[in-house]
């Protein structure tokens, strides 16, 4: 009797440590691209390349770790690339930047809903420009004969 609780034992010690171990690697593997992909924004944004910066600050809040300032900064510097693109007159690099950071947290939400202030800031500025936009021509029947 007493081999087989200390064997049972042995093998829940075992199971716990092994599972402790995957979430400690998953999350600093994460942590790690998170870092890297915030870098190759960083990098995009001091070359002038608005577009690969969107799509590096989007990939690390994609990278979501709990904990991590990294993710807000990302955020926060996509919000000011579409602002800056907005005060430039860039309306459509402004909307790439606000809608990439809106899906960036829309792919991220689990059990929690992380961002959700910032998807509202988001919905709220796409909706103005695209109030402000003048419509386009409906491209969506292109055969259709006139």
């Amino acid at each position: 009797m007493t081999s087989t609780v200390t064997t049972t034992r042995k093998i829940l010690l075992h199971f716990f440590v092994i599972s402790a171990a995957i979430v400690v690697l998953f999350w600093g593997n994460s942590l790690s691209r998170q870092h890297a992909q915030f870098a190759k924004g960083e990098q995009a944004q001091a070359r002038g390349d608005v577009i690969a910066a969107i799509s590096g600050y989007a990939s690390a809040i994609h990278m979501y770790t709990p904990g991590s300032s990294l993710v807000e900064t990302a955020a926060t510097r996509l919000w000011s690339l579409g602002e800056s693109c907005e005060r430039t007159g860039e309306i459509e690099r402004a909307r790439i930047a606000y809608r990439s950071l809106r899906s960036s947290w829309y792919a991220i939400r689990g059990l929690t809903t992380p961002g959700s202030a910032w998807i509202a800031r988001c919905d709220e500025k796409l909706a103005k420009l695209t109030a402000d936009q003048p419509p386009q021509p409906n491209s969506s029947t292109p055969n259709k004969q006139q």
